[in-house]
């Protein structure tokens, strides 16, 4: 018997990519890992989590587009309830891809997680009647170093499910990408 194994899809963005988890189900109900540090290095995600975050949020809301420079932080992001289009843009200088965007829609019923490394911007948008978003981030909340762009940066031309989306007032006058100053985005490592 051939045992399930964890899948990775890549995306156009190199790095990031969509994690669809062995889910075990029957009529009492299912089980499936949201994280195990040698399966997910398996499929090429190394990463040391310290600090987990859940949200939860109703129907048009947007968050981001969000990162940290510096104290950079990777994130894996799921849904336990709704459905988001969840969005990563390379933000690294430098990088041959910067500037573009990769989507994934994220919903309790596909339990797919996405996985946005260090150097991309991150935001997502809900598009049930509510969602319960949750990540997990390879450094702690830095307030210092928190930053963000504008979700709906012409530059970027993202296509985002909602015309006129709730937004904090922090992501509603966030700067666009062309006005951050250099040293205030990542740099690309190859």
């Amino acid at each position: 018997m051939t045992v399930p194994q964890l899948k990775r899809i890549d995306t156009e963005l190199p790095g990031c990519c969509i994690v669809e988890p062995v889910v075990f189900g029957d009529a009492r109900g299912f089980f499936y890992e949201t994280f195990n540090a040698e399966k997910y290095a398996g499929i090429g995600i190394e990463a040391r989590f310290v600090q987990s975050n859940v949200s939860r949020s109703m129907k048009g809301v947007l968050r981001g587009l969000h990162y940290q420079w510096p104290r950079p932080q990777g994130k894996l992001v799921g849904v336990l309830d709704g459905e988001v289009y969840d969005v990563a843009v390379d933000i690294r200088r430098g990088s041959p891809t910067f500037g573009r965007w990769t989507a994934a829609m994220l919903t309790a019923d596909n339990k797919r997680q996405f996985w946005i490394p260090e150097g991309f911007a991150h935001g997502f948008c809900v598009v049930s009647d509510y969602a319960t978003f949750v990540y997990q981030c390879t450094a702690v909340y830095d307030r210092a170093a928190d930053a963000g762009l504008r979700w709906n940066d012409a530059s970027l031309a993202i296509d985002w499910p909602v015309a006129e989306p709730l937004l904090s007032d922090k992501d509603r006058v966030a700067p666009f990408l062309c006005e951050v100053p250099a040293d205030r985005l990542p740099l690309y490592d190859p």
